[in-house]
Formats: C-alpha cells, structure tokens, sequence
C-alpha cells in the first residue's frame, strides 16, 4: 500500500510540475527571470549602492561615516565645471557630426546606383569591432606634437608651425571628434539603414509620378521615415557623449592637462575615485551625471513628441 502511494505522489507531483511549466501566467516569468536577476543584480543593486555611497566618506574598508551632501556641495568646483563644459561641447560636436554624416552615407549605400554597398558597409562597420585602447594609442601618435606626424608634415608644407594638437584646447576637441567619428559612423550607418528598409518604395514612386526631385524627396519622405531611428541614435549619443571615457584616457594617460583640456565627467570621476581615493565624491559625481543625462534625454524625448502629457 505504501508504494502505491508513494507512487502516486510522485505521479502527482510530475503533473503539478508541468502545469507549471505550461502555465501561461507562469511560463512568462520564468523566460524573463535571467534579464529580472541581472537588471537587480548588474544594475539596479549598484545604482543604489552609488546613490547611499555619494552620502558617505570612505577613508577605507569598514571606516565609513555619513557626510549628507558634503560630497554634492562639493561639485561646485572648477575642476567639475571645465569637465561638464567640455563634454558638453564634445556632445554637441559629435552629434552635429553623427547624425547627419550617417544619413547621408546610408542614403547613397542604400541606392541602387551605388557599387560595391557591401565592401562600403563593412569597411566602415570595421572600426566599431577594433580596440578603442589601439585606436586611441594611433590617434595619440597620429596628432603627435613632433615635426614628422602627418599633420604636422602637412601644415609645414603651408609654413605652418607644428602643433601639439592634444594640448590646445580646441584641436583636442577636433582629435576626440574625430576618434568618436571613426569609431561611430559605421554603428550609425547600420542603424540608419535598418531604418530606410522600412520606408515603402511605394512612396518614392509616387513622389516620382508628383514630379519630387532628390532632394524633395529626402525631405518629405526619407526624414520623416527615419524620424524613430534619429531620435532613438540621438539618445544613445548623448549618453555616449557624456560618459566618454576611454578616449581621453588614452590620450592623456597623466590624468592632469593644462587648463583641464581633455577632461570629461567621468575621467575626473575615475581621477577622484582611484588616484586620490575619494569614493563618496566620485558616487555624487556618478549620480549628478546620471541625472544631467536623464534630464537632457526627457527633454529631447518630449521635444521631438516621445513622451507627451496627459490629455494631449
């Protein structure tokens, strides 16, 4: 009698457990679960831990102490002003470039006159797969202040002093521009071809019979088609325009420059939380430059009608 019954527990059992795994509210959940635990875990775990640490003084491991917002009032320094104002107008460079660059280029890979679209799109995609560490090792070479650098080669010819470009202010700008260009542009294309496939053909050739011309068209039917992957390749931008990092590390492995040229938000975080051990400053860093960006993306978002108020 016993092994009958046990018999039938397990049977039981058995069947409890695939009425589980054939549920519909529950199966859901359990497909889900991997990205829920890892979202707590990678990132929602530390963003809170970042916000209770940017109230903290750490002198060390179990030598900590509340500080209120010591750490925020102390953001009002010059240090913190000259890294927001330059990835500010790194921002804006890049996305004057980024943009527009990446449409133009996906347009003309993506016409029918255009030869040899493959060889293009991967050569430009090339760039994205290379170590930003050996990019910004050549660049770092390449814009050299010596005589034999190519640039320099080149503005000599025109009688021209050489230039320590990484040390003036605004070819520093042009050098980091120019490395997020070369880095960026074929990601852009991608995402800015992606988008044209879902413009119909059924608009051009009615834009056709109208009488549009090229540029006409472009306006009126290619920008609008591609308005959701504009913004969607403005926001990441802006994102990946404030928390630069790698790029000016690389190019100014010595952390101080002259007049802070080259400094950006989150390499005076790196600076503040690593050489002078400083960890509660750097969280208030890490957090003040978590809502500049959320607040710049809101705006851009409900600007171009994203997110729209309640009763519009």
């Amino acid at each position: 009698m016993l092994k009958i019954v046990n018999e039938i527990k397990k049977e039981l059992n058995i069947k409890k457990k695939k009425e589980i795994f054939n549920s519909v509210k529950i199966i859901p959940y359990i497909f889900v679960s991997p990205f829920i635990i890892a979202f707590l875990l990678f990132y929602l775990y530390p963003v809170i831990s970042t916000i209770n640490m940017s109230f903290q003084e750490i002198l060390g491991p179990g030598d900590v102490k509340y500080i209120q917002f010591k750490n925020y009032i102390n953001l009002f320094n010059h240090d913190f002003y000259d890294a927001l104002i330059f990835n500010s107008w790194y921002t804006f460079w890049t996305l004057a470039v980024l943009i527009p660059l990446p449409v133009f280029l996906a347009v003309l890979l993506n016409s029918k006159l255009t030869i040899g679209k493959n060889f293009f799109r991967s050569s430009f995609f090339i760039p994205a797969l290379t170590s930003v560490v050996v990019a910004g090792i050549f660049f770092r070479m390449f814009f050299g202040g010596m005589e034999t650098t190519i640039p320099n080669t080149i503005l000599k010819f025109f009688k021209i002093k050489p230039i320590v470009w990484t040390f003036k202010y605004h070819t520093a700008m042009m050098v980091l521009v120019i490395i997020a260009t070369w880095r960026w542009l074929g990601v852009n294309i991608v995402y800015f071809l992606a988008g044209l496939q879902n413009i119909s053909n059924d608009l051009y050739e009615a834009a056709t019979i109208d009488g549009a011309n090229f540029f006409q068209k472009f306006i009126y039917i290619t920008l609008p088609g591609l308005k959701p992957v504009i913004i969607y390749v403005l926001t990441i931008s802006i994102y990946a325009g404030y928390a630069m990092f790698a790029e000016s590390y690389i190019l100014y492995p010595n952390a101080r420059t002259p007049g802070n040229i080259g400094l950006t938000s989150v390499l005076y975080l790196y600076q503040q939380g690593f050489d002078h051990n400083n960890l509660g400053f750097a969280s208030a860093i890490g957090v003040t430059l978590l809502l500049i960006i959320f607040i710049i993306n809101t705006i851009q978002l409900r600007f171009f009608g994203l997110f729209k108020k309640a009763g519009d």
